[in-house]
């Protein structure tokens, strides 16, 4: 598995995760790198990594996340249009049956980050901080805006 960007909460970083079969390939001298490794963000990822660990950050993702993904299910389980809301965590992904682009700029408009992938899938990706508050406010503002841009086309 490889990790980069949030790692280092804002200090650039990459890793890449083995185990099983491929734990064994990367052994002390098998691969080296000129820009491998240094202090300040080794030091940024251990201390992102302790912050998740004592706030109990990743128990609060699939907690929120499932608050999210929960609600967007509810509230467009009647419309015609919805594929499937799926994620895990903060990760939630809302997939429709056309090309949706345009939600990009009418959530903007309406105070939502949000993204489109594949053409026809929303991508959430909230911060690990993501409130339960604010979680219940993006599903009650986010459901109306796809549920009319697919009664618009």
């Amino acid at each position: 598995m490889t990790l980069a960007k949030g790692l280092g909460g804002g200090v650039p970083i990459g890793a890449c995760l083995a185990g099983g079969l491929a734990k064994g390939l990367f052994t002390p001298g098998k691969h080296g790198s000129t820009f491998g490794g240094n202090q300040l963000a080794s030091t940024a990822a251990l201390t992102t990594i302790e912050v998740i660990e004592k706030e109990g950050l990743i128990d609060h993702a699939l907690l929120v996340g499932r608050l999210i993904r929960d609600g967007l299910a509810a509230a467009l389980a009647d419309c015609p249009g919805v594929v499937e809301v799926r994620g895990q965590g903060l990760m939630i992904g809302v997939e429709l049956d056309r090309p949706c682009a345009d939600l990009v700029m009418l959530a903007l408009q309406a105070g939502l980050l949000i993204n489109v992938t594949a053409d026809t899938v929303v991508r959430l990706l909230p911060p690990l901080t993501f409130s339960a508050d604010e979680g219940r406010e993006l599903t009650s503002r986010l459901a109306p805006l796809i549920r009319d841009f697919l009664a618009s086309t």
